[in-house]
Order: structure tokens, then C-alpha cells, then sequence
């Protein structure tokens, strides 16, 4: 059977716990796991996370094969201008991409058809082949231009899924509220979870 692939693209929004996460949660499925990461979202991983990833693609690979601890068939780093890599054409990419978090400026190139880099050409390549896009924004407010490319994206088959965790599993962590958010990403990814129970089916509220 045919290794499951997701792209996972970080770009350069707060939440890069999330990302990192949602990584594991793959990993730890057996999925293989197709990562960009762009310049801004360096500087957060960094700021956020204290991960400082190097600007070359294959030693990325290898930084990230390390943190997560798997060989670099299970997760395979694309660099920014990398046009011949599988996301970048709709006859080899897989069929479902997170971009997480995404960026205002990811979320305007994506609803205007830009491909000006590697995470928005693999963006681009899911739209048109129908497959599924799910985009993680994270900024407060939003603007009428946020909200419109939202709008825009949403009507051409993308899911929005801003990052803004849910209480009522009354978290006692910062990990809580970072499982909230990445139990929701895999539900949609139609990948079983055991991070937050699902609405009925946990403890009694009271």
C-alpha cells in the first residue's frame, strides 16, 4: 500500500507550535510528510520555538529529521524555488495540503492565483485539481481585505480554519490548546485522533 502524503507548509504567522505538532501527530501516523517552510516562518520558528533551521533545504531535511526523530523518507523538506519537486505539479502532488500557520500574505497570493514561490505554486496546484486545502490563519483583527480573501478562498473549495482554539475541554496547558487546534486539523484530514475528545463523546458537562 502507498505511503499516505501531506504537504504541510509553514509560513510566516504566529502558531508555529501548531505546525510542529501537527507534524508529529503525521509522522507518528506513518504519513509521509512533504515540508516547506518559508523565510518568515524561520524567523518564527525561531522567536517561538527556538528552532533555528538552516536556510539550505537539505540540511533542513536533516534538522527536522532529527527533531522529530525519523529517516528522510518519512519527511522530505522542499526548498522555496524548488519547481521540480512533487507539490509543484498537480500529476504527482498529494491530494491534501495544511498551510499552518498561514500568513495574510500566503492567504492574498493564494486567492489571487500568485506562484511566486514554492508554497503558493503547491497551494495553487490543489485548488485546481480539487483536492483538499486547509489554511490556518492567524492574525487578530482582520481587515475587509483578510476576510475577502478568506471569502474567496472558501468559495473555491479551500477550508479556513483559523487558529483559535476552543475551552469547553477546559484545557490546563498551552499543549492543550495547541492539541485543540491539531485534533480539528486531523479530524478534516480524516485521520483518527486521541488528542480532544470529540462533542458528546467526552466527559459530562456539566
Amino acid at each position: 500500500m502507498k505511503q499516505r502524503q501531506i504537504t504541510v507548509a509553514i509560513t510566516g504567522a504566529s502558531g508555529a507550535p501548531y505546525a510542529l505538532r501537527l507534524i508529529q501527530c503525521l509522522l507518528a501516523q506513518g504519513c509521509q510528510v512533504l515540508v516547506m517552510v518559508s523565510s518568515a516562518a524561520q524567523v518564527v520558528l525561531k522567536t517561538e520555538q527556538q528552532l533555528s533551521l538552516s536556510a539550505s533545504p537539505e540540511q533542513m531535511n536533516q534538522q527536522l529529521c532529527d527533531y522529530f526523530s525519523v529517516d528522510a523518507e518519512q519527511l522530505k523538506v522542499f526548498g522555496r524555488q524548488d519547481w521540480f519537486s512533487p507539490v509543484a505539479s498537480g500529476s504527482s502532488a498529494p491530494k491534501q495540503m495544511v498551510v499552518c500557520p498561514c500568513s495574510t500574505s500566503t492567504l492574498a497570493a493564494l486567492a489571487t492565483g500568485a506562484s511566486n514561490t514554492l508554497i503558493e505554486r503547491a497551494g495553487d496546484v490543489i485548488l485546481k485539481e480539487r483536492g483538499q486545502l486547509i489554511l490556518v490563519p492567524r492574525e487578530a483583527p482582520l481587515s475587509a481585505i483578510h476576510l475577502e480573501h478568506m471569502l474567496k478562498l472558501s468559495q473555491l473549495g479551500a477550508t479556513i480554519m483559523p487558529a483559535a482554539p476552543g475551552f469547553y475541554h477546559q484545557p490546563k496547558s498551552i499543549d492543550d490548546l495547541i492539541d485543540f487546534m491539531v485534533a480539528r486539523l486531523l479530524d478534516h484530514l480524516g485521520l483518527e485522533q486521541t488528542l480532544v475528545p470529540r462533542w458528546g463523546y467526552g466527559k459530562e458537562h456539566k
